[in-house]
């Protein structure tokens, strides 16, 4: 089975906000996050990654309920463990939710979510998604004790932080493949599926390849940068051609 794409749309939204902020529903309001979904499904994406934030700083409620209802490609709702956001994903009802950290200072998700030092308040909200019919990710450091407290959540995958991997470059970048090598080992022994995500890029992708039983890499910003100039359908095709390559276990 080839490496999955799961195409992070998020910034099609950031884009609209910036000049549609106060109007989202008007029929000027432009581009469209649901366009968005269609244009990576003919790139060839295998699913479609929002993330409907406290301060909706790019997505809406009501893009997660359009994209859901007219996308075709399985969607993975990235969110935090709040009330409210609980609220939108019972009623959405994604295939995956991805359960991630969440400050309002930060620019973007920065840092896993530590499962360990939250694990009784994560552990019924897991139970009550995956009553719903969603597949649990935990977004985490690619830290041992993380992996171990994922499993033991019975989350069915985690997504490995890859931001540390993409800002370090030499023999830094070398240790931080050797912790990807570790997490992915480890929680491939405890029967998780290994997906990864953030700062992944065109140019570093290849060093990813090192990192064994990768099943999916869940790539935003990049791809939505390159649609800039190619357009978001040759965006997703791009990243395809290169993922094309992973070697599989």
């Amino acid at each position: 089975m080839s490496l999955l794409l799961g195409v992070n749309i998020d910034h099609i939204a950031t884009l609209r906000q910036a000049r549609y902020a106060l109007q989202p529903d008007s029929p000027n309001a432009e581009p469209s996050p649901l366009d968005a979904a269609e244009d990576a499904k003919a790139g060839g994406a295998d699913s479609i990654t929002i993330h409907v934030r406290g301060d909706r700083r790019h997505m809406q409620e009501q893009d997660a309920y359009q994209i859901r209802e007219h996308s075709t490609l399985p969607l993975n709702l990235e969110m935090g463990n709040t009330e409210e956001m609980m609220a939108i994903a019972l009623k959405l009802k994604p295939e995956f939710v991805c359960l991630v950290p969440e400050t309002r200072e930060e620019v973007t998700t920065e840092g896993g979510l530590d499962v360990v030092e939250h694990y009784e308040e994560l552990a019924p909200n897991v139970e009550r998604l995956q009553k719903q019919g969603a597949k649990i990710s935990m977004f985490i450091d690619p830290d041992l004790e993380q992996i171990e407290a994922s499993a033991r959540i019975g989350a069915e995958m985690v997504e490995l932080h890859t931001g540390c991997f993409a800002n370090a470059f030499g023999c830094e970048r070398t240790y931080e493949i050797e912790r990807l090598i570790a997490a992915a080992e480890l929680g491939h022994k405890r029967q998780l599926q290994i997906n990864a995500g953030h700062g992944i890029n065109y140019k570093n992708l290849e060093d990813l390849y090192e990192v064994p039983h990768l099943t999916e890499l869940n790539i935003g910003h990049s791809i939505i940068a390159r649609a800039v100039r190619v357009g978001l359908t040759q965006a997703v095709r791009e990243m395809r051609e290169l993922m094309a390559s992973y070697p599989q276990s």
